[in-house]
């Protein structure tokens, strides 16, 4: 991360101290959304995104992580969940035929939970323990695609317990990391659903978890105006990221593309893990 990224978030540590209040806070974030830096970040992040929800699927997992190394991660979150609720739209539409039913009535009232848990855990927290946990996530999932053959052996059968297990890890992940894909593939990978059924299953929980999280950021105090202008700004580039990705899938060979994409996101956990220990470490 350069030095403007650094020297914000000290400015905006340094202000919170010598001005505590809503008037500190809220010129700390106009200082951090200003700033040419995270206005590149924030457009790559989200270009990641929209290029995920096209088609290379697993990539927008880098987005939040890489917000992360800039700004506290529920604002990053916060700032990602209009444009995402715009595209799930689009993917709800192409899927609305093709997902499980019996899936989503075993997965969303453990999801539900999950959400309400990483609300309640993500009030109590520091933005360093939410960018260790980012961190730690993100290196998981990395590790889990590089160690796909072993974790085939660890097979099992779903059921409806597995289904409410996995539901509500994944919507206490994507509460706090926008990463619930992991644990929800754990549960639906096993079943051997056909690929639309597969793919239109997590569209599906995908869209619900995304609306489920609406009064979870409100009452944490996320859904700012700022925020949310920020978010209609980045929309367009959004939307046109997923139709690009809806293009290049069908053009493309994503093998080195994502053998790319894995290494910077391993990277990438690993800074915020380091960061966030250092800052924990000497508090």
């Amino acid at each position: 991360m350069g030095q403007t990224g650094w020297r914000g978030r000290w400015a905006c540590a340094l202000i919170e101290i010598r001005f505590r209040g809503r008037f500190a806070r809220l010129t700390c974030r106009a200082r951090v959304t200003s700033d040419p830096l995270f206005l590149v970040v924030t457009a790559v992040a989200v270009t990641l995104i929209g290029l995920s929800k096209g088609g290379f699927f697993g990539l927008g997992v880098l987005g939040l992580p890489l917000m992360s190394l800039y700004v506290p991660p529920l604002q990053a979150a916060a700032i990602l969940l209009p444009i995402v609720m715009a595209q799930d739209v689009l993917t709800i539409w192409t899927y609305r035929r093709t997902w499980s039913a019996w899936n989503l009535k075993v997965m969303l009232p453990g999801m539900a939970v999950g959400i309400l848990v990483g609300t309640l855990f993500a009030a109590s927290l520091s933005a360093a323990h939410i960018r260790l946990a980012i961190g730690l996530i993100a290196a998981a999932f990395v590790l889990r695609h590089w160690l796909g053959e072993r974790f085939q052996r660890l097979q099992f059968t779903p059921n409806a317990f597995t289904g409410g297990l996995f539901g509500g890890i994944g919507g206490f992940t994507t509460l706090l990391a926008n990463a619930g894909g992991p644990a929800w593939q754990i549960h639906l990978l096993p079943q051997g659903l056909d690929k639309f059924t597969y793919a239109g299953t997590l569209t599906m929980l995908f869209a619900i978890s995304n609306v489920m999280k609406v009064p979870a950021y409100g009452s944490l105090g996320q859904l700012t105006a700022e925020n949310l202008m920020f978010a209609a700004v980045l929309l367009p580039l959004a939307i046109a990221a997923n139709y690009a990705g809806l293009w290049l899938v069908r053009r493309t060979s994503t093998e080195l593309f994502f053998r790319i994409a894995y290494v910077l996101m391993f990277f990438i956990a690993i800074e915020l893990m380091r960061s966030s220990l250092t800052e924990l470490w000497w508090g």
